[in-house]
């Protein structure tokens, strides 16, 4: 079980310092009002995104360790639906640092917009949109359908989750940080930049309090 709650950790720290470097990359208090064409982007100073991009590459293989922790805490009730979250998991979050790693890209070329044609300029944000920013609709349905096995599977019984774990799905956590976001701007405005890793905060801390929970039931039984 130790390892286990390794893995978890590990998955813990990626949600901070992929947060953390996502929260570099496009934070700046003007980017509610400004999210059309990436012109957010230009509020951001470009050493933010430099440091945004380094902490955010450097934290995201921990991601993988963190599903390989949910992979263990469901494998003993059904190893068929523990071994599909953690390959949906794996595939969610190799989209994810695609996307995420050329952020600071099309952040450098939104400050240049001065300096290149117009045309040139909307034909590059036009093929960033239709090969980058495409992956964030893809790794929607990908979280999805993740959520729904990962339900599925506690549900079945046998893990060592409680059932009630299966509320905290990610699918579930994001629509409602989402809700929250819109409904208060002066919290969403720092959280949703940040959205999915403020998801796997709350999903690994969650785990990792259940399985200290199972732990100790186990360690007094």
């Amino acid at each position: 079980m130790k390892l286990t709650k390794t893995l978890g950790y590990l998955g813990f720290i990626a949600s901070i310092f992929v947060g953390f470097g996502e929260y570099f990359l496009h934070y700046s208090p003007s980017i509610l009002e400004h999210a059309q064409d990436y012109e957010f982007f230009k509020f951001v100073a470009l050493n933010n995104l430099t440091i945004g991009h380094f902490l955010a590459v450097i934290g995201l293989p921990f991601y993988f360790a963190g599903y390989i922790h949910i992979y263990r805490m469901l494998k003993s009730g059904n190893e068929t639906l523990a071994r599909t979250v953690l390959g949906i998991g794996f595939i969610a979050f190799a989209v994810g640092g695609v996307w995420i790693g050329s952020r600071a890209s099309i952040g450098n070329i939104v400050h240049l917009k001065e300096t290149i044609d117009p045309l040139v300029y909307q034909n590059l944000l036009a093929h960033y949109t239709n090969h980058m920013e495409v992956l964030v609709q893809a790794l929607r349905v990908i979280i999805a359908t993740l959520s729904v096995v990962f339900v599925i599977a506690i549900i079945k019984g046998g893990t060592y989750y409680k059932k009630w774990m299966a509320v905290f799905n990610p699918i579930v956590i994001l629509i409602v940080l989402v809700v929250l976001g819109k409904l208060i701007p002066s919290i969403g405005k720092h959280m949703l930049p940040i959205l999915m890793n403020v998801t796997h905060f709350i999903l690994f801390t969650v785990s990792l309090y259940q399985l200290n929970k199972y732990n100790n039931t186990h360690q007094n039984a």
